[in-house]
């Protein structure tokens, strides 16, 4: 679910740069910067604006949710563990060769995502939500709501992300992802709800 969510906001963003721009197709990407980057095509384009996970945390505030949801036209309780809600750090890089053009490729991501930084199963293409989707339909995403904020890291931050990824700092900037509720499809126990109470007792001589 993941995967899925960022590649359809990269597939988005794939066809805006497409449209508007006319780069050549699938330059943005998904990838780990800690493999490198290269012309050859061996490791990541040098390209492309690789679009990276570096951070999870979940969302504390929507915790405390109830583990039972009402179904009011079968008159059932359905038991099932809340959700995980979690925000995602994440990192997106212009490791072109011509520096110029990196930063010329990284402004214009971050203009998309300030005229653009909602996505939901409603204002996204079809073909975005399908291509390059997971196999398996249960770790697809049916409805979502995506929302990215730019992320402003102190130079000792910056330090430390590049000092863990091992290579040369390169044209980058960071939102976080907000906010994608993961769950296993599977209840554990129902019951049928309570309708009627009795008040009136009464003991049998």
């Amino acid at each position: 679910m993941i995967s899925h969510g960022l590649t359809i906001v990269v597939n988005e963003l794939n066809a805006h740069l497409e449209s508007i721009y006319g780069t050549a197709s699938g330059t943005a990407k998904l990838g780990n910067p800690s493999d490198g980057f290269s012309s050859s095509g061996s490791t990541l384009s040098r390209d492309s604006v690789i679009f990276s996970v570096i951070n999870i945390r979940e969302e504390k505030t929507l915790k405390n949710q109830p583990n039972y949801v009402r179904d009011d036209t079968a008159l059932k309780a359905l038991y099932e563990n809340p959700p995980v809600f979690l925000n995602f750090q994440i990192l997106v890089i212009a490791p072109h060769e011509t520096y110029a053009d990196g930063l010329l490729l990284l402004s214009r991501v971050i203009r998309f995502f300030q005229f653009r930084n909602v996505f939901t199963q409603d204002n996204v293409e079809s073909t975005s939500m399908t291509a390059g989707a997971p196999k398996n339909s249960l770790d697809c995403l049916e409805s979502f709501k995506l929302i990215f904020d730019l992320h402003s890291p102190s130079m000792e931050e910056v330090n430390h992300l590049w000092g863990t990824l091992g290579g040369k700092q390169y044209p980058f900037v960071i939102y976080w992802m907000r906010m994608l509720d993961l769950k296993f499809a599977s209840r554990q126990h129902e019951s049928g709800l309570i309708t009627e109470i009795v008040t009136g007792f009464s003991h049998k001589s």
